[in-house]
C-alpha cells in the first residue's frame, strides 16, 4: 500500500520554517497531508481536522498523547510503554494510523534512528593531516560518546567500509580505490532491549562525500541485482553505482585489501543473529541520501537470501523484522525490485522533503508515475523505470536565502523535533557546517586534479557547484 503524509512549512526568509498542516482527501491508497505554499496559508478558517493534526504534532517528543482505541500505540508514552506495540513502530501494519496524524512516539523514534545517521557525519575525518583521513576519528567503543549518544543504550560491533571500482586521483595522495568508513552496526544493550521488548540491530549509512561516491551515485543505468546465488532474478535491477558500492571490493589491487560492504554486513549480522539467537530480534536499517540507498540494498539482500530466517522454540520458522528509515534517499531499483520487496516484507519509511532534489532521482521522468497509462496499461518499458520502494512521510521546507537546508539532515531531524517551531535555531547546523565546507575543499582538490577520465572531470565540476546544497 502507498501511503504519502505531508509536514509542511510554507516560505520564510532568514531560516527554515514551520507553518500549518492541511489534511487532503484520500484516493488512490494514498493519504495527503497537503500545504499552502505561503507565509500567508494560516487561516482561521482552517478545518477541525487541521487543528487536531497541528496540535498532536506540536506537542513535544516526550509527552504523552491522548488515548485512542483505533491503534494501541496511540497509549504508548515512553520507551518502556513501546515493549507491546514495537512491531507496529516498525512498520508491520504500513504504519496504518499512525501517518496521519504522524504519531509522537513514531516521530521520537524516526528521530532517534535518524541521530545514529548523524553520527556517521560527525565521526567522520575530513581533516587530510589526520592518520584518519577519510575514517572514522574515533575507536568503536568510544563513537556513541564522542558524538554525544553516550545514553542511547546500543554498543557499536563492528564498522563498515566501502569503495568502488571507479579509479580517480585522490588529493593529498590518498588511495583512489581505498575502502572508505561508510558506517557501523551496533546492538542494543541489555537493559535497552528489555525497555524495547526486543533486540535491536542498527546499521547506520551515511551519504555520498567522496569522489567516486559521487561518480558512483550518477551510474545511474539500472542492472540485475543478482544477489542470490540460487536465483538471479534477472528482472529485479537496481541502479549499477549503487551496487558497484556495494559489492566492489579490493581484492583485486591488495592482498590484504578489505572485503566488499555487502560480505562486511552480511557476516556481522549473521554473527549477531547466531549470539542473540532465541531472543525477540530486530534489524533497523537507516541512512541519508546515498546511505539510505545501501541500507535498503542490504535489506533485500538479508531477506532475498533468507539471512532473518530463524527457527523458533517450536521449530516453526520465522522472519526477523527488517525495516528501513530513510532520510532523503534516492530511487534504488526498478518496479520489480520494489515488488520484491513489498513481497519480502521489508519494511521501508521515506522521509522525504518535496524539495529535495535528490528524493527525485534517479528516474526523474522514467519512474513509478508514468510507467502505467491510465491507471490500467503499462508501457512496454515500464520495467525499466525506476520505483521508490516503501512508504512516504514527506516533509516541505525551502529557504530562499539558504537552499541548502532542502537536503540537510539536520533540518529533516529539526523538523520532526518541533514541527511547530518557526526557525530552527542557527546552533543545529553549526557541527555540521564545518563538515560540508571540508567536503566541498575535497571535491575542489579532486577538481584541480588531472583526471584520466575527461567524462568524470565533468561530473566533479558540476558537484562543486552542487555541494552546498546536498549535505549528504
Amino acid at each position: 500500500m502507498a501511503c504519502t503524509a505531508y509536514i509542511a512549512s510554507p516560505n520564510m526568509g532568514s531560516a527554515c520554517s514551520y507553518g500549518d498542516i492541511k489534511p487532503l482527501s484520500r484516493s488512490m491508497k494514498q493519504v495527503r497531508l497537503h500545504s499552502k505554499s505561503d507565509t500567508s496559508s494560516s487561516s482561521s478558517s482552517s478545518p477541525p481536522r487541521q487543528d487536531v493534526v497541528a496540535s498532536v504534532l506540536a506537542t513535544p517528543i516526550s509527552s504523552s498523547p491522548s488515548s485512542s482505541t483505533c491503534c494501541p500505540l496511540k497509549a504508548a508514552t515512553t520507551t518502556s510503554a513501546l515493549c507491546p506495540s514495537w512491531r507496529e513502530i516498525q512498520g508491520c501494519a504500513n504504519w496504518e494510523h499512525l501517518l496521519e496524524p504522524l504519531h509522537p512516539v513514531l516521530r521520537r523514534e524516526i528521530v532517534r534512528y535518524g541521530e545514529f545517521v548523524t553520527a556517521c557525519y560527525l565521526a567522520f575525518d575530513l581533516d587530510p593531516a589526520s592518520k584518519r583521513y577519510l575514517n572514522c576519528k574515533y575507536g568503536k567503543r568510544r563513537l556513541l560518546e564522542e558524538v554525544g549518544m553516550s545514553d542511547s543504550g546500543y554498543e557499536v560491533t563492528k564498522y563498515i567500509y566501502a569503495t568502488t571500482d571507479v579509479s580517480i586521483p585522490m588529493p593529498n595522495g590518498a588511495a583512489p580505490c581505498c575502502g572508505r568508513w561508510i558506517g557501523y552496526v551496533a546492538v542494543a544493550s541489555d537493559d535497552m532491549a528489555r525497555r524495547l521488548g526486543r533486540r535491536d540491530v542498527v546499521i547506520s549509512f551515511r551519504g555520498t562525500v567522496t569522489s567516486p561516491e559521487w561518480i558512483a551515485n550518477f551510474m545511474s543505468s539500472l542492472t540485475p541485482a543478482r544477489l542470490d546465488p540460487h536465483n538471479c532474478r534477472e528482472d529485479v535491477k537496481v541502479e549499477s553505482g549503487f551496487l558497484n558500492l556495494y559489492t566492489a571490493d579490493e581484492a583485486a589491487s591488495s592482498k590484504f585489501g578489505i572485503k566488499s560492504c555487502r560480505e562486511q554486513l552480511l557476516s556481522e549480522v549473521s554473527r549477531l543473529i547466531k549470539k542473540h539467537k532465541g531472543e525477540e530480534m530486530s534489524i533497523t536499517l537507516a541512512g541519508h541520501s546515498m546511505g539510505s540507498s545501501l541500507a535498503l540494498l542490504l535489506a533485500y539482500d538479508i531477506s532475498e537470501i533468507g539471512l532473518n530466517k530463524v527457527t523458533s522454540k517450536n521449530d516453526s520458522i520465522r522472519d526477523i523484522p527488517i525495516t528501513v528509515f530513510s532520510f532523503g534517499g534516492p530511487r534504488v531499483g526498478n518496479s520489480a525490485f520494489k515488488e520484491r520487496c513489498d513481497e519480502l516484507g521489508i519494511k521501508v519509511l521515506r522521509i522525504a522533503n518535496v524539495n529535495d532534489p535528490i528524493t527525485k532521482l534517479p528516474g526523474m521522468v522514467f519512474n513509478e508515475h508514468f510507467r502505467v497509462l491510465g491507471g490500467k496499461f503499462e508501457f512496454p518499458w515500464s520495467c525499466s523505470c525506476y520505483a521508490h520502494v516503501g512508504i512516504e512521510l514527506a516533509l516541505d521546507f525551502f529557504n530562499v536565502q539558504n537552499p541548502s537546508c532542502v537536503h540537510d539532515l539536520e533540518t529533516y531531524l529539526s523538523l520532526l523535533k518541533f514541527p511547530n517551531k518557526i526557525q530552527i535555531e542557527r546552533e543545529a547546523h553549526l557541527r555540521i557546517d564545518d563538515f560540508i565546507h571540508k567536503a566541498r575543499d575535497l571535491l575542489l582538490s579532486a577538481q584541480n586534479l588531472n583526471m584520466q577520465l575527461p567524462a568524470w572531470r565533468n561530473v566533479a565540476t558540476n558537484m562543486v557547484s552542487f555541494i552546498p546544497s546536498q549535505r549528504t
